[in-house]
């Protein structure tokens, strides 16, 4: 199964496993650094929409306490004119009172706010800066296309802690690129292909492909072809990774970590000039003005692919606004797993017992033999999460754990990985899982890896029987493959709370294994 989490971590292994808390160190959400990182407030003046998003949760892996977005198009006309979009200044500015009002109503101390391509561009960018200041007291930072870049790389970062390839960000009007590598950014270029500048092209799609073409070859010489991965960040991008979800029948619907090859873009592109534009904005949930652009995005992103000729091309929802957030992180707070740290914030605030997650992981460890670290972050996750959607009706509960961890705002995770996790958690409610309203993501998986989900999910749910003790004094597992042997070990006190439910639990998870039980008494 595949990891976002680099090899490096495998260096400071030995070292941490030595602490309290384990390979993934002590939790961020109780450091002073990281508590400062919450609910912090951003928004992003584009050329095609103004956003306000507000940060709260684990520091290093943030939640969406708040999210809006007005597509104002304030870069429309901009190539004609040289000026703001008037009807966009309008509703920018109304749509930037309307976000200082919330952000104060919420608590937040100060925003933080960003421009780009049209507020730099236009001649009276400037104007409306002062307007804005004038009417909100906000202060909105110009940021040149360089510095763009380099924020959204540090967005795809917080996401991706080892994410190594090109990051290609298209706005209303500039698209930019960068490389990252080993956790940093590298060179950094920004261009005019986006879609409110390509919509002055002239000559129709033979002038508007004679437009783009010198334009690529000229970012391929400053930024190098030798990039195996490419992360996608934009509107327009993600309306046409949607559509291609569309058009596959693609079961999970989300679009952090969505993958397409070259030749699906390539299918998807012709299936959007073959198709009605109506009709998918429907099927897919588009907006008509995010929809009237993708066609000239759809041609920026053909010759992306054919120049640069990545094996994989990847969707992320994270760009300038979390690399606004990440840019605040201290280096300790960014070297973390953003999956452990969400999963760990989730449980301190969620779970019955918080802490027993700990204790459940080192309980069932012994199961799952030497796995690799990607594997075993999975496994602690899972643990971690185990009992947070307790409140869940229980006839639901074992899917809501599904839909929430397969649909939840977390990174650090491929849609394998996804499915996996909640798969594992189905199974610490519920034995089966015949019959699911689930069954079309279970496929994502190989057949593998959805009997290691079920033996995962069975032994958090024999291990959740014995959490109003502590699980390390009292109960031990040993598992031999080769001999096919479960072995239980049990202290007095483990022995009292062995009952039936706890058998029967015992008994499934062997049969999950394959395996015989066996139950001894626990030398101390």
């Amino acid at each position: 199964m595949g990891s976002n989490i680099s090899e490096k971590t495998d260096a400071l292994e030995t070292t941490a496993m030595q602490s309290e808390w384990g390979i993934f160190g002590r939790p961020l959400f109780l450091d002073d650094q990281a508590r400062a990182l919450s609910r912090v407030g951003v928004v992003d003046v584009g050329s095609n929409s103004v956003r306000l998003v507000i940060f709260d949760g684990a520091a290093r892996s943030p939640a969406y306490f708040y999210n809006e977005k007005i597509l104002c198009a304030l870069g429309a006309g901009l190539p004609e004119t040289g000026h703001l979009n008037p009807k966009g200044r309008i509703r920018a500015l109304n749509a930037i009172k309307r976000f200082q009002m919330l952000a104060q109503g919420m608590g937040i101390k100060a925003l933080s706010a960003v421009a780009t391509a049209a507020v730099r561009e236009a001649s009276d960018g400037p104007e409306f800066q002062n307007l804005v200041e004038q009417e909100t007291g906000l202060q909105i930072t110009v940021i040149d296309g360089k510095e763009e870049a380099r924020l959204t790389a540090q967005g795809v970062l917080l996401g991706w802690p080892d994410a190594k390839g090109l990051v290609c960000d298209i706005g209303g009007s500039s698209m930019e690129l960068a490389v990252v590598n080993d956790g940093r950014v590298g060179q950094c270029v920004t261009s005019p292909l986006a879609p409110l500048k390509l919509q002055a092209v002239k000559g129709g799609k033979k002038g508007l492909r004679e437009h783009i073409a010198p334009i690529m070859a000229e970012l391929a010489q400053t930024v190098g072809t030798d990039h195996k991965r490419i992360y996608l960040v934009g509107g327009s991008w993600r309306a046409i990774a949607r559509i291609d979800m569309h058009r596959r029948g693609y079961p999970l619907h989300v679009l952090h970590e969505y993958r397409m090859s070259i030749k699906d873009i390539n299918k998807t592109i012709q299936f959007i000039k073959e198709n009605d534009l109506n009709a998918i904005k429907g099927a897919t949930g588009t907006s008509s003005a995010r929809m009237a652009l993708v066609p000239l995005a759809s041609e920026v992103l053909r010759k992306l692919v054919r120049t640069f000729k990545p094996n994989e091309i990847c969707v992320s929802s994270y760009g300038i606004r979390e690399g606004l957030l990440y840019e605040q992180m201290p280096e300790n707070i960014r070297q973390r797993d953003p999956l452990i740290e969400a999963c760990r914030l989730s449980e301190h605030n969620d779970a019955r017992q918080p802490g027993f997650g700990k204790q459940l992981h080192n309980f069932i460890e012994p199961i799952f033999g030497k796995h690799s670290l990607a594997k075993r972050r999975i496994i602690r996750a899972a643990c971690l999460l185990h009992d947070v959607s307790w409140r869940a009706h229980p006839d639901y509960r074992a899917e809501v754990c599904f839909d929430n961890a397969t649909r939840a705002n977390l990174g650090g995770l491929t849609h394998k990985e996804r499915i996996y996790l909640g798969l594992a958690l189905l199974h610490r409610y519920k034995n089966s899982r015949d019959n699911s309203t689930f069954a079309p993501l279970f496929s994502m998986l190989e057949e593998h890896e959805i009997n290691e989900a079920e033996v995962l999910g069975k032994a958090m749910r024999f291990g959740s029987m014995f959490t109003s003790k502590n699980l390390a004094n009292i109960a031990k597992i040993t598992f031999k493959p080769r001999k096919k042997k479960l072995i239980l070990s049990l202290s007095a006190e483990g022995r009292d709370l062995y009952g039936e439910v706890a058998q029967a639990r015992f008994q499934s998870l062997a049969n999950s294994l394959g395996a015989e039980m066996l139950i001894k008494k626990m030398r101390l």
